[in-house]
C-alpha cells in the first residue's frame, strides 16, 4: 500500500519518502522535517500513536493518520496526541489526495496569515498571563510555553483575535479546513478540549474559552 501510494503522490508532483519501521519514522521525521506525514496506526517495531506522541511538540507540520477501524477512541486518542485529520481504510487514493492538499492549505493559510497578511501590531496578543505571537506560531501562559499543535494554535488565534465574539462550530472548521460544519464532526469540540486542558481552563467549568449553548465558543479575555 505504501509503495502504490507513493507512485500515486509522485504522480501529481509530490516528494514522497516512505519510512516502514515504526522504531525509525520519529528520528527519521524529525531530522528532515516534510509538510505532511501519513501515519499508519498499525506499523512494525512502534504503534503510530506513539510516533504522532514523540514528534508532535517537535514537529509543526501536519499529521494525517490511517486507521483500520472505526472505532472513536482511535480518533479521540489521535486527537489528543495532535493528530490533524483521519482517513479510513479501505484507501480512496483520490480521497487521500483531497485530505493532504486541505491540510497542506490549512498550513499556508496560517503562515501568510502569520507573516504577510498581519500588522506587526496584529501579530501578537496578550491577555493577562496569556500571550499569543502569530508570527513564531507560540504561546506562553505566564513563564511556562504552551505546547500546541497547529491546528489548535489556528483555533486559539481565531478565538483570541475575536474575543467577546461567539464563534460557530462552522466558522472554526472553516478556519481549520475550509468544509461546511454538518452538525456531526467533532473536531472542533475535541481541538477546544484539549486546548482547555493546556491553557488550564477547567474542563468541567471553563471561564477562559466558554461553550455557548447552541451557539458556539467564546474567547474570555478578562480570565487571563
Amino acid at each position: 500500500m505504501a509503495s502504490l501510494l507513493q507512485s500515486y503522490f509522485q504522480g501529481f508532483g509530490f516528494s514522497v519518502n516512505v519510512i516502514t519501521s515504526g522504531c525509525e519514522a520519529a528520528g527519521q521525521i524529525l531530522a528532515d522535517p516534510p509538510s505532511i506525514v501519513i501515519l499508519d496506526l498499525m506499523l512494525p517495531g512502534q504503534d503510530g500513536l506513539s510516533i504522532c506522541r514523540n514528534i508532535r511538540e517537535k514537529y509543526s507540520g501536519k499529521i494525517l493518520i490511517l486507521t483500520a477501524t472505526g472505532d472513536d477512541m482511535d480518533q479521540v486518542a489521535a486527537l489528543e496526541m495532535g493528530a490533524d485529520d483521519f482517513v479510513h481504510k479501505p484507501i480512496q487514493p483520490r480521497v487521500l489526495l483531497a485530505r493532504v492538499r486541505m491540510l497542506l492549505r490549512r498550513q499556508d493559510n496560517l503562515q501568510q496569515a502569520s507573516s504577510g497578511e498581519l500588522a506587526a501590531s496584529d501579530k501578537v496578543l496578550a491577555f493577562g498571563r496569556l500571550w499569543i505571537n502569530a508570527s513564531l506560531q507560540r504561546c506562553k501562559l505566564g513563564e511556562d510555553v504552551v505546547p500546541l499543535t497547529p491546528s489548535e494554535f489556528l483555533i486559539l488565534w481565531a478565538l483570541a483575535s475575536q474575543a467577546e465574539t461567539v464563534l460557530s462550530r462552522e466558522q472554526l472548521l472553516q478556519v481549520l479546513s475550509g468544509l461546511e460544519y454538518d452538525g456531526l464532526n467533532r473536531t472542533i469540540d475535541n481541538k477546544i478540549a484539549q486546548l482547555r486542558k493546556k491553557l488550564n481552563d477547567d474542563a468541567s467549568r471553563p471561564k477562559g474559552i466558554i461553550t455557548v449553548r447552541g451557539k458556539g465558543y467564546l474567547f474570555v479575555p478578562d480570565y487571563w
